[in-house]
């Protein structure tokens, strides 16, 4: 006998406890979703009778060929206000997807609210994401696992998790600045990190404690700060070192923004730069070589990472193979560093 209570793809997904699209997919056999997930939504398809019909399915599994590209946005004054990396990322990101023909859809997203993937695939608005935000990546990462959503995430390899992934090699990152300011005979070198909890964050720390173990040196918790990814979070956390640490005479910033922060401080207080206290940055975007006086950082490729970010989550929206990359990192050596 069919259950009349049951008649809709919504009926499914909340027996199921899954979204829409989710239900749609699995009854497609769609690779996107997992075996577990799968066989519960048919088997529970074959106990009420339920079978999606071929308009409906039509309708809810029409591809938009658009990609929401979901980052960190804070507000300054009610002004958006979006950090430089993400845009730069964001060029090279629009491009691929353009050569794909893809389009792109920008996501400002409310933390709180788990339902935000929903409105969008449900919808037809996007096909999957692309999630960049440095703030709370966790919380969003958590919310699109249980939408089932699919996604590809910037700094997080998810080694575990079946979605892709795009991420510089940030422990050797950490350690290529370290071994060059020690080159420099620095001996006080202050670690000036973005985030605490952010997987970057804790594998360039990790790089920098490598270095200086290998060189007999200690860590000392009076050169750890953390910030914000940003020249005010820089301009803060060097205040801070300033505070700790009056005779650091190295600083290893975890951003080109958050080292021009810092040096403005520097600078400001009658520090010299890099007679005083040498600095290196991160990511080599295009203001590092216009500051003053110009960065020396670690260079992470942001058109290959930007592309890969796209790539891997087409390759996965197409076929469902999951894709991790890792993009390599370099040093550029400039006049910041007393090259």
């Amino acid at each position: 006998m069919v259950d009349k209570s049951v008649r809709t793809i919504a009926d499914i997904a909340r027996l199921a406890g899954v979204s829409k699209s989710t239900v749609s997919r699995a009854l497609s056999d769609s690779p996107l979703i997992s075996h577990e997930t799968k066989q519960r939504i048919q088997a529970l398809a074959r106990e009420h009778h339920f079978r999606l019909n071929q308009a409906a399915r039509q309708l809810t599994m029409q591809k938009s060929r658009t990609v929401a590209f979901v980052t960190h946005i804070h507000f300054q004054d009610k002004i958006p206000q979006v950090d430089p990396f993400y845009m730069h990322l964001l060029s090279a990101v629009s491009g691929t997807l353009a050569v794909n023909r893809y389009d792109l859809l920008m996501a400002h997203v409310d933390y709180a609210d788990s339902d935000w993937p929903e409105r969008y695939i449900d919808t037809g608005k996007a096909d999957g994401f692309i999630l960049m935000a440095s703030s709370r990546k966790q919380q969003l990462i958590q919310t699109l696992l249980k939408a089932e959503a699919p996604f590809v995430v910037w700094g997080i390899p998810l080694e575990a998790l079946p979605f892709p992934s795009v991420t510089g090699d940030n422990l050797t990152g950490g350690r290529l600045a370290i071994e060059h300011l020690l080159q420099r005979s620095r001996q006080r070198i202050a670690f000036l990190g973005g985030p605490d909890g952010e997987f970057e964050v804790q594998h360039r720390f990790k790089g920098y404690e490598m270095a200086l173990h290998a060189a007999g040196k200690t860590v000392d918790p009076a050169r750890l700060v953390y910030a914000e990814f940003s020249s005010e979070g820089g301009a803060e956390g060097m205040a801070q070192l300033l505070e700790q640490a009056p005779d650091v005479d190295a600083v290893f910033a975890n951003s080109d923004s958050m080292a021009i922060g810092a040096i403005n401080v520097l600078q400001t207080r009658g520090y010299r730069v890099p007679e005083d206290v040498a600095i290196v940055g991160y990511d080599d975007m295009p203001i590092a070589q216009f500051s003053t006086p110009p960065l020396t950082t670690i260079r992470q490729s942001l058109q290959r990472s930007g592309q890969l970010l796209a790539e891997n989550l087409i390759k996965y929206l197409e076929t469902g193979e999951v894709t991790k990359s890792v993009v390599p990192v370099e040093l550029i050596v400039r006049a910041s560093s007393g090259a």
